[in-house]
C-alpha cells in the first residue's frame, strides 16, 4: 500500500523556507565581500564567493519550480560548503588565506552559521523525503 502523504519536501512551506534561506546564504556572502563585485583575496576565495552566491540564487529557483529533488540536493550544498570553509578559513586556514585564523566571533560568519545549520538540516531531511518517497528508474515494481 502506498503512502498518500506528501513528502516533507514536496511541501509548499518548507520548499519556501528552504529557498528563502538559499537566498539568504547569497545575500551573507555578498555582504562579506562588499557587495557585488566583491573584493576577496586570493582570487580562488572570491571565486569560491561568486559559485555560492549562483548556486544559492539558482537552487532557491528549482525549489520554487519543479526542480525539487534536485533542488533540495543543491540545498545541501549550498549550506555545508559555507559551514566547511568557516571551519577551514578559522581553524587551519587556507592557502594564502590566513586574516580569518581563529576569528570564530565574527557577527556576520555567526549569521551565517545559524542560517547554513538551518538550510542543512531542512535540505538533508527534505532531500530525504522527496528521495524516500520517489520510485527509482528502473526499479522492479
Amino acid at each position: 500500500m502506498r503512502n498518500s502523504a506528501r513528502p516533507l519536501g514536496r511541501a509548499w512551506p518548507a520548499r519556501l523556507a528552504g529557498a528563502l534561506l538559499c537566498l539568504a546564504v547569497a545575500v551573507i556572502h555578498v555582504t562579506d565581500q562588499g557587495g557585488f563585485p566583491g573584493s576577496k583575496a586570493p582570487k580562488y576565495v572570491a571565486v569560491l564567493y561568486y559559485v555560492l552566491e549562483t548556486a544559492g540564487v539558482l537552487t532557491a529557483v528549482l525549489l520554487l519550480t519543479r526542480g525539487v529533488r534536485p533542488g533540495w540536493f543543491l540545498a545541501v550544498g549550498v549550506a555545508a560548503g559555507p559551514i566547511l570553509g568557516y571551519l577551514l578559513s578559522r581553524g587551519p586556514g587556507l592557502p594564502d588565506y590566513s586574516s580569518d585564523i581563529g576569528n570564530w566571533t565574527e557577527p556576520l560568519g555567526l549569521l551565517s552559521l545559524a542560517v547554513e545549520g538551518l538550510l542543512l538540516i531542512l535540505s538533508v531531511s527534505c532531500w530525504l523525503s522527496v528521495r524516500k518517497a520517489s520510485p527509482r528508474i528502473g526499479a522492479a515494481s
